[in-house]
């Protein structure tokens, strides 16, 4: 998610919401193929910003989408104000989700993994239990490419130098917090599963500007 000060998408000059859906995944599952990258949503993100000549931008990853947001920022640094990861995969340049992740969550996903196609979770997985959230949510999720995790992050080093905080769903699955703070994100906690979009979205959203 972005939200941009200036730009095609905040001609007025107040903080708006833009998006995009990454290639094969949700809308433009029909896209996905075992060749879609890391790289590939990397490229999905840059396209957004520059398309849309977005500035002073907050950049919002969710999860895996950590990395995502964080090999564009550092493509495009004159772009993005502020980062914003939400129970985010980080690390430095190198850095993927098959090396971060503890053995036990690589066992699951190549398990769940079929011709470099990862099967779509149960909502539970993503710590969605209300049954209403359920049946919104499990309709919509979509299969992922494999190669999204094993695909290392390249980074110059220009990310560090945007100023970026982590929001930590709490109780904590995986490691987020740490990795944050290896970065040097300063942290905030939101009780929340893991999609805290679907289960805390307006608690959310009150934590993606500064104050």
């Amino acid at each position: 998610m972005v939200l941009a000060r200036r730009g095609r998408a905040a001609a007025r000059g107040r903080p708006r919401g833009a998006g995009t859906t990454l290639t094969g995944l949700g809308e433009r599952a029909s896209e996905l193929r075992p060749d879609v990258g890391l790289r590939t949503h990397v490229d999905d993100v840059v396209e957004l910003l520059r398309g849309g000549d977005l500035r002073d931008v907050v950049l919002v990853g969710h999860s895996y989408s950590g990395l995502v947001v964080r090999e564009a920022a550092d493509r495009e640094p004159g772009r993005v104000a502020r980062l914003v990861l939400v129970d985010a995969w980080v690390g430095p340049d190198g850095a993927s989700m098959d090396g971060l992740a503890p053995e036990s969550f690589r066992r699951w996903v190549d398990a769940a993994t079929t011709d470099g196609v990862i099967a779509v979770p149960r909502a539970a997985a993503v710590g969605v239990t209300d049954p209403d959230q359920v049946a919104w949510l499990e309709p919509q999720l979509t299969p992922h490419p494999r190669r999204t995790f094993a695909d290392p992050t390249h980074l110059t080093g220009a990310v560090d130098a945007i100023p970026g905080r982590a929001v930590l769903c709490v109780p904590a699955r995986l490691p987020f917090g740490e990795w944050a703070r290896r970065l040097g994100y300063p942290a905030v906690e939101l009780e929340s599963g893991h999609d805290a979009m679907v289960t805390a979205p307006g608690a959310l959203t009150a934590l993606l500007l500064p104050g």
